[in-house]
């Protein structure tokens, strides 16, 4: 599985973005989840969000909850981050990742990353 992230940049406190994780290769075996972890200067890499192949049930961090949404576009093999009401705490590099995951917020049951895109949120 390859996985291209891109869509991150600077925004406004309390503004937009879409992060977008192309995926390649064979998806959608056993457990596949695609998510989202981001990780901040100093800072251990963290679970944002995921989303299970099999049926799109989402999960997401509670430092998100009501703010990000996941979401996949199956012709396009893209899953998408949309974040809104953005605050200078969600400043950090995102990685999507994937693999056959029995737990969305594990970090190591994840086999496969893509390269990170930086977010700042920032008055």
């Amino acid at each position: 599985v390859q996985l291209q992230a891109s869509g991150g940049g600077l925004a406004h406190i309390g503004g937009s973005l879409r992060l977008s994780c192309a995926a390649s290769g064979r998806t959608g075996f056993g457990y596949f989840r695609l998510g989202w972890f981001r990780q901040a200067p100093g800072k251990e890499r963290e679970f944002v969000s995921a989303l299970r192949w099999s049926d799109d049930t989402q999960s997401y961090a509670d430092s998100v909850k009501g703010r990000f949404t996941i979401a996949r576009d199956n012709a396009k093999n893209t899953v998408y981050l949309q974040m809104n009401s953005l605050k200078p705490e969600d400043t950090a590099i995102y990685y999507c990742a994937a693999g056959s995951v029995r737990h969305a917020w594990d970090r190591r049951e994840y086999d496969y990353w893509g390269q990170g895109t930086q977010v700042t949120v920032s008055s």
